[in-house]
């Protein structure tokens, strides 16, 4: 695809637009959205084959852009309710609870963060058990390790993040 190759990007679309759309379909619950959504992956795909370095499986890349896509439909969404329901009056937008949601993006920014700052093998298996939902099991078989390696990897991984986050956490509460 990098090499302007019409015919594997569209064997790429064929393959996995089925799959990533009923997973916007589930997280949204709008057809018309989530067809948006799967429609602007693919089309930034391509805009940026030249660019782009996927290190981990592409149906990861595509499952985790599904993911932020959503979030920004449904906090634009959200965004568009308060103003129709103030009329068009001014929205005080620092309440609440969009303090606690700007709160939480920055702790999942982080979190993001730290999580790319795992070794490969470690942050590929926290994915896969975290975002993916897969069990020791599954990932022991598909990275052909066994599954204590995999709760070995998991352990490190969280500790490492634990400890970051409890700093984070430490000064961003005080």
């Amino acid at each position: 695809m990098a090499q302007d190759d019409h015919v594997a990007f569209n064997t790429i679309y064929n393959r996995y637009w089925v799959e990533v759309l009923n997973l916007a379909v589930h997280k949204i619950g709008d057809i018309m959205e989530a067809e948006n959504i799967i429609q602007d992956i693919f089309v930034s795909l391509w805009k940026r084959r030249h660019s782009l370095i996927i290190t981990n499986a592409l149906e990861n890349f595509l499952y985790v852009s599904v993911k932020y896509r959503v979030i920004k439909v449904l906090n634009r969404q959200r965004t568009e309710r308060l103003y129709n329901e103030t009329d068009g009056l001014t929205v005080d937008i620092l309440d609440d609870s969009t303090q606690q949601y700007l709160s939480f993006e920055e702790l999942r920014q982080r979190l993001e963060m730290l999580i790319g700052k795992l070794p490969e093998q470690s942050r590929l298996i926290y994915r896969m058990n975290k975002e993916e939902n897969m069990s020791y099991k599954a990932i022991a078989e598909e990275l052909n390790i066994t599954e204590r390696s995999v709760e070995a990897h998991l352990a490190r991984a969280k500790k490492t993040l634990k400890t970051a986050l409890g700093a984070f956490l430490t000064t961003f509460l005080l």
